[in-house]
Formats: structure tokens, C-alpha cells, sequence
């Protein structure tokens, strides 16, 4: 199973879009997949699911994450790196179940001139750690705000190609 993690818990964010950009992709490809969103997390996530401790609320996305074999984690920049929350999710999911093994790709956006290069390299590091095999094309979405079309697609030919590029070889992978 693929899941894709959209990595805020930001409402409406740009974050959940490319999220939905990449599952429709993967359909049309043959290929289906489930959007996990951070927005979706219980309330109180951080009293209730972490250090052992455990929700009938949080279950159903441990379920989720216990059964991926391969995850697309869309990234959004926050102050230089990956939201917290994205950390946190980490945090509180099983050790070694949820990540040991598993294959990942890694999208990073921003709304600035980079496109999250640094936390893509952070979080690529916490990958490592978990022992998530990562796909070497990360691919960096710069200006995410004039990326996506009316229609929530990419519209630019580079990303187009390079979006489309990471998605066979994750595919593959």
C-alpha cells in the first residue's frame, strides 16, 4: 500500500494539495494510494498517543501506517525545516512496525526561492534513523503558490517532467 503523508496540520494548505496532485497521479498510473494529512490527528496528540501511551482516535492511522510498504511524504517548509508536527507524528507512531524497511519519496515545497531544500535533508535524516529507504530523487518545489494551476495540478514544464520523473522511479523503487 502507498500512503501519502501530507506533513501540516495546516488547514487548506498548499501542502494537502500536492498531496492530491501525487494520488491523482498514481491513479493514472495504475497505482492507488491513500492521503494521510496531519490534519486529521487527535486533538490532544501529544497528550494522548505518545511515549507508549495510545488512542482509539490515533489507531486507525497507526493501522494505516503499519500497513504502507512505500510512503510519499510532502513536506512543507516551517522556519528553515519540516513542521514539528511532522517530527511529533514520527514520534508517535510504533517503533520498528510503522517505518523499519519501508520505502519512502520525499517532496519538499515552499513559498520561498528553495522549495524546503534544508528540512528535506533533515528529514531525510530522520529516515535514516528509522532505518525508511529513501528514494535519491527528492524533488524541491520552489514558489508553490504559482505552481498549481484552477485545477490543483502542475502546469510548469519542469515540474511537470520531474514530478512525473520521481513518480515512475518511485514506481520502480
Amino acid at each position: 500500500m502507498i500512503t501519502i503523508i501530507a506533513g501540516t496540520n495546516r488547514k487548506n494548505s498548499n501542502t494537502q494539495k500536492v498531496a492530491t496532485y501525487y494520488q491523482r497521479q498514481l491513479d493514472a498510473k495504475g497505482y492507488g494510494s491513500e492521503i494521510l494529512s496531519l490534519v486529521d490527528l487527535p486533538d490532544n496528540f501529544l497528550i494522548s498517543d505518545l511515549y507508549g501511551a495510545r488512542s482509539e482516535a490515533f489507531k486507525p492511522m497507526q493501522d494505516r501506517i503499519s500497513a504502507t510498504t512505500k510512503f510519499i511524504f510532502i513536506i512543507p517548509e516551517y522556519n528553515g525545516s519540516f513542521p514539528g508536527v511532522l517530527k511529533t507524528f514520527i514520534d508517535g507512531c510504533l517503533f520498528p512496525d510503522s517505518f523499519v524497511g519501508k520505502k519512502a519519496a520525499l517532496v519538499g515545497i515552499s513559498s520561498g526561492k528553495y522549495g524546503n531544500i534544508r528540512g528535506v535533508e533533515h528529514f531525510t535524516g530522520v529516515c535514516h534513523y528509522l532505518q525508511l529507504h529513501t528514494l535519491p530523487l527528492r524533488i524541491n518545489i520552489p514558489y508553490i503558490s504559482q505552481e498549481l494551476n484552477e485545477e490543483l495540478s502542475f502546469y510548469k514544464e519542469d515540474t511537470l517532467r520531474f514530478t512525473n520523473q520521481q513518480i515512475e522511479e518511485f514506481i520502480r523503487f
